[in-house]
């Protein structure tokens, strides 16, 4: 078996000889397996003693949330190297630790995504900034996010800008739900970098044209809600293939329920017909998965949900049910705005998740564009 502490403090070790900063994340729960904190401590010569408040603070917790006394294991979260600053974490039972020593920083902070994201933000970042003076250079970035356009396609639109961006870099980052564009300054004065960063942003966001619907990790959801907000118009969500993925991303955006008013899983074609209204003869003549289907779910979904703007998409996302005129990756998706429908056919690759996820993509980028009138 690995010697796991001779392996952690080797990693550590080395990451701060070449760096003088590291971050690590993970291994700072109460069990048996939690070495990092221990590790690090060692490393650094620091003896760990108990946090007074921090104890407090935990057992605290566990009365709050009524899970009765405290385990006498958790007591060792309670325990940090001598000179550490205590990140509070208040998604979780283990602190973050900023420990300083010799002019070299370490960063511990919890492994679960959502803690270690959130004390990210709220007690690293402003720290490093902080840390910052006049003199500093940094490295910094801004993201624009397109979707529609594939990554060759947008390079042959915004390659030739990239020898004016520089000292800028552009990288592509392709994903299932689009490509994002990420500008970065390196090393640059903090004020020239922000300067730099806005005025290629705004260039590049012209040359993007309709492909763009945000920045940074903004949802396409979130865009097709400020919409809709904007234009005051509620929305009505019908899908098959999909089995709810639209709907679950716009209620993921807090406040959406201003303006989408709810939606409907039309999987089987007798959901189709006797809910959404879809005539039996546009389903035994034409198929779940065509044209007319997606318009008549469309106009079905309006109508249930008294919206004046609907979305629906039905398809084949596999992996069987696919034939020679309607392959795997079928699509049918048609947006409905202020009584006018827009219907288009998509063939998606990839596995069944990756064709539900595009399709979702697909639908709610036809909607944006409707309403932007660019389609």
């Amino acid at each position: 078996m690995p010697d796991r502490p001779k392996a952690i403090a080797d990693a550590v070790g080395a990451a701060l000889e070449r760096t003088g900063f590291v971050l690590a994340t993970g291994g700072l729960g109460p069990t048996r397996d939690d070495l990092t904190k221990h590790v690090v401590a060692e490393l650094l010569g620091k003896r760990l003693h108990v946090d007074e408040a921090l104890l407090t603070a935990l057992e605290a917790r566990f009365r709050r949330h009524g899970w009765g006394p405290m385990p006498a294991v958790n007591r060792t979260q309670a325990e940090v190297p001598e000179g550490a600053t205590v990140l509070p974490n208040p998604r979780g039972s283990a602190p973050g630790l900023w420990i300083e020593d010799q002019g070299r920083v370490v960063i511990l902070l919890p492994g679960v995504p959502s803690e270690m994201r959130g004390l990210l933000v709220e007690e690293v970042l402003p720290r490093i900034v902080a840390r910052q003076d006049a003199g500093v250079r940094v490295v910094r970035s801004r993201t624009l996010r397109t979707t529609g356009v594939s990554e060759s396609a947008l390079a042959e639109r915004v390659g030739p800008l990239e020898d004016a961006l520089a000292p800028l870099s552009l990288a592509y980052l392709p994903s299932l739900d689009g490509v994002d564009l990420r500008l970065t300054a390196w090393t640059l004065p903090p004020e020239e970098a922000d300067r730099r960063l806005a005025e290629a942003g705004d260039r590049l966001r012209r040359e993007l044209g309709d492909h763009y619907y945000g920045e940074e990790d903004a949802p396409l959801a979130a865009a097709v809600l400020a919409l809709l907000r904007a234009r005051g118009l509620r929305l009505a969500v019908a899908e098959s293939c999909t089995g709810g993925l639209v709907e679950a991303r716009l209620t993921a955006v807090p406040g959406a329920s201003d303006v989408f008013t709810g939606g409907l899983v039309a999987y089987a074609d007798t959901v189709k017909r006797e809910q959404l209204g879809v005539p039996s003869e546009v389903l035994e003549t034409h198929g779940a998965v065509s044209e007319e289907s997606a318009r008549a779910m469309a106009a079905g979904a309006a109508r249930v949900f008294g919206a004046g703007c609907a979305v629906a998409v039905t398809g084949i996302a596999g992996p069987g049910g696919g034939t020679p005129d309607k392959p795997v990756g079928t699509v049918w998706i048609a947006a409905l705005v202020d009584g006018s429908t827009t219907a288009l056919k998509r063939t998606f690759p990839g596995s069944r998740e990756d064709i539900r996820r595009r399709s979702a993509q697909a639908a709610l980028d036809l909607l944006r564009r409707r309403l932007i009138g660019a389609r």
